[in-house]
């Protein structure tokens, strides 16, 4: 069983390496064997957001890290999201992005910014590293191979059931076809998706990335579901990092208002892939460089882990 994290107050990281002698280095990569065994052959979903997304430092971390999960033989697939991006696009237009419950309200031509930013220029992005990194990344969106279908969301109110919120051109998941993903994987590449979604009348839906990961991980039968964020994990009130939660415990912490605003999405995600088969779902902290690779290939514990029940 993993160890809980350290909860001690950290030291700059450093990624430094050369005062290590070349055994040491030998007993390290040696100590991730069993987790390699463990997980080769299996998909990793990975929910891509936050600081990660940002930092130039942390972007190389993660390219690296995917391109190393895929050549020891697991199938990572990416799922990003992109909210600051395109909060700053919608800035330079004279917008001003409005959320409801967590959610970003999508009129028509905010969905076209949404479009453009995702699907061209974070995705863009992201494949490019991964590519720099050594690996074979694709990009698509939940139209390429009909991937992801959809309907306007409705939204209800949390305090009151018997309102609904319009928040535009938002999507709720109808199905996922994931064949385009899997005949990616099976030709060695790493998929990029950006959650963007379409309906019966070819009309587009902004998804939320946390959901679609979420989502996606179900179908694929994913061993493990990592979203990346921009705190250690979920926290209580006192700030204090709570490494497991169980669907009772979080509509506590949602009732007292300990989870709130785009931390909801997220965690409901997470239920829905624990609940659907997922083996392990994780919320990590993106800030820490290589975390991906310190949640799967070391003991240590890292984040917050979901349970079904």
């Amino acid at each position: 069983m993993k160890q809980a994290p350290d909860t001690t107050p950290a030291t700059p990281f450093s990624t430094d390496v050369s005062h290590i002698a070349p055994r040491e280095k030998a007993e390290i990569l040696a100590q991730a064997l069993p987790y390699i065994r463990q997980y080769h052959g299996k998909t990793i979903v990975i929910k891509y957001g936050g600081n990660a997304m940002t930092d130039p430092e942390l972007q190389q971390d993660f390219a690296e890290d995917v391109v190393l999960l895929k050549l020891v033989g697991m199938n990572p697939v990416v799922v990003h999201g992109g909210g600051p991006q395109i909060e700053d696009a919608l800035k330079k237009l004279g917008k001003t992005g409005h959320f409801i419950q967590g959610m970003r309200v999508t009129d028509a031509e905010t969905m076209g910014v949404v479009e453009w930013v995702l699907a061209g220029e974070v995705q863009q992005d992201i494949v490019g590293l991964i590519n720099v990194a050594g690996g074979k990344a694709v990009g698509l969106t939940g139209r390429d191979g009909g991937m992801i279908r959809a309907k306007k969301l409705k939204m209800v109110d949390k305090d009151n059931p018997d309102m609904e919120h319009d928040i535009g051109q938002v999507g709720d998941i109808v199905s996922i076809d994931p064949s385009v993903v899997k005949a990616l994987q099976d030709d060695q590449f790493i998929p990029v998706v950006s959650p963007i979604g379409f309906g019966e009348n070819n009309e587009s839906y902004n998804i939320n990335a946390d959901v679609v990961a979420a989502k996606l991980a179900t179908v694929l039968k994913a061993e493990k579901l990592l979203m990346l964020t921009n705190i250690k994990g979920v926290l209580d009130k006192n700030g204090e990092l709570l490494t497991e939660l169980t669907p009772r415990r979080i509509d506590e912490l949602v009732a007292d208002g300990t989870i709130s605003g785009g931390m909801i999405p997220k965690i409901a995600g997470a239920i829905d892939a624990a609940r659907s088969g997922v083996n392990a779902v994780h919320i990590i902290d993106g800030r820490v460089p290589h975390a991906m690779l310190l949640e799967i290939l070391t003991e240590q514990a890292y984040g917050t882990m979901i349970l079904s029940r």
